[in-house]
């Protein structure tokens, strides 16, 4: 069973970005996550990452056709 949530670390790798550039989409709001603990680590639910991906998804094919590609 897959874990709930996921460390910085690995939602970069999910993504094959640096950790700093998810802490970064994080601190921003971009990335919806929580902190926990006395340290205050951060989390990053599973769902909210797919949601991420499937927003992402949806801006680029948006993109996509508002610049054709010109031959």
């Amino acid at each position: 069973m897959e874990s709930r949530f996921l460390q910085l670390s690995e939602v970069a790798e999910e993504l094959a970005v640096s950790d700093s550039q998810v802490y970064h989409m994080v601190r921003s709001g971009e990335l919806p996550a929580i902190k926990i603990g006395g340290r205050g680590q951060w989390r990053v639910e599973r769902v909210k990452l797919e949601e991420y991906i499937a927003r992402k998804y949806a801006e680029t094919a948006e993109w996509v056709r508002s610049n054709p590609l010109v031959d």
